[in-house]
C-alpha cells in the first residue's frame, strides 16, 4: 500500500482535513483540495481519477483508526477512579509527564502490561478488561507505573519450554496449558532459562499466580535476568489469552 495513503502519526485536525470533501473551483474545474497534490505522479489527469483515489484514501484512514483505537486504557492518580486522569491507547515507554502516581486503572479493552520503572523496567503487572479501583487489585506493590505496553492477540497454540539450568542446560520440559504449581510439575523451584515457542505468558514468583510477574514474547531467554528478574524463583504460570 503506497506510503502516501497513510495517516499514522498525524493529528485529528489533519485527518480531519484530509477527509472532508470539500469542493474549490480553479480553472473551472471542479477539485478535491490536497487529493491531488499527493497523487501528481498519476498519468491520467481527470477528476474521476481523483476522486477514486480520495475515497481510497479517505476508506483507508478510517480503517486504520478503528485499529489503531482498539486498546484503551485509563490511569487516574486517585483511588477508585477519581483525579487527573490520561487515556491511553498504543504502548509507551514514559508516562511520567501524563500523571505523577497511578491509584486506580479502567480497561477498556486490550491486554496490557504495566512496568513500575519507564523503558519497561521494574515491577511488571498483566491487566486484561476490567476495573482495578486501587494498586492492590492487579497486585501492585506501589502506586508508580511508568510505562506499559499492549500484549498483541494471539489466538492459536500455546507452547514454553523451561529448563533447570542457564543456556538451556539440565532437566527440561515442555508446558501447552497453565501451571499453577511449578515445583509439583517440574520437581525444581527454579527456572533459569525458557524457550517460548509459541504465544505469550505469564511468570509468577509464587505457585497461585502470586508474587512477582514477568511478561514473555516468544523467544529465547538465556538466564532470569533476561526476562527481568532478580532470581530464579519461578512457582506458577499461565498463557496470556486474548480479551476482548
Amino acid at each position: 500500500m503506497s506510503d502516501n495513503l497513510g495517516c499514522l502519526g498525524r493529528s485529528e485536525d489533519e485527518v480531519t482535513s484530509g477527509s472532508e470533501a470539500s469542493e474549490s473551483e480553479e480553472g473551472g474545474e471542479r477539485r478535491t483540495p490536497g487529493v491531488k497534490e499527493q497523487h501528481s505522479h498519476c498519468p491520467v489527469d481527470s477528476e474521476y481519477y481523483y476522486y477514486y483515489y480520495y475515497y481510497y484514501y479517505y476508506y483507508y484512514c478510517n480503517y486504520v483508526n478503528i485499529h489503531i483505537l482498539i486498546f484503551q486504557i485509563i490511569f487516574y492518580e486517585d483511588r477508585n477512579f477519581q483525579g487527573r486522569s490520561y487515556e491511553c491507547h498504543s504502548e509507551c515507554s514514559d508516562l511520567t509527564s501524563y500523571f505523577r502516581h497511578c491509584n486506580s486503572i479502567r480497561v477498556e479493552s486490550g491486554n496490557w502490561i504495566l512496568y513500575e520503572h519507564p523503558n519497561y523496567r521494574g515491577h511488571q503487572y498483566f491487566l486484561h478488561r476490567g476495573d482495578y479501583p486501587n494498586f492492590q487489585q492487579w497486585m501492585g506493590y506501589n502506586d508508580s507505573i511508568r510505562s506499559c505496553r499492549v500484549s498483541p492477540q494471539h489466538q492459536g497454540s500455546f507452547r514454553v519450554r523451561i529448563y533447570e539450568k542457564e543456556d538451556f542446560r539440565g532437566q527440561m520440559m515442555d508446558f501447552h496449558e497453565d501451571c499453577s504449581h511449578v515445583y509439583e510439575r517440574f520437581r525444581f523451584h527454579d527456572i533459569h532459562s525458557c524457550q517460548v515457542q509459541d504465544g505469550y505468558w505469564m511468570f509468577y514468583e509464587e505457585p497461585n499466580y502470586r508474587g512477582r510477574q514477568y511478561y514473555l514474547r516468544p523467544g529465547e531467554y538465556r538466564r532470569y535476568s533476561d526476562w527481568g528478574a532478580s532470581n530464579p524463583r519461578i512457582g506458577s504460570f499461565r498463557r496470556v489469552h486474548y480479551f476482548n
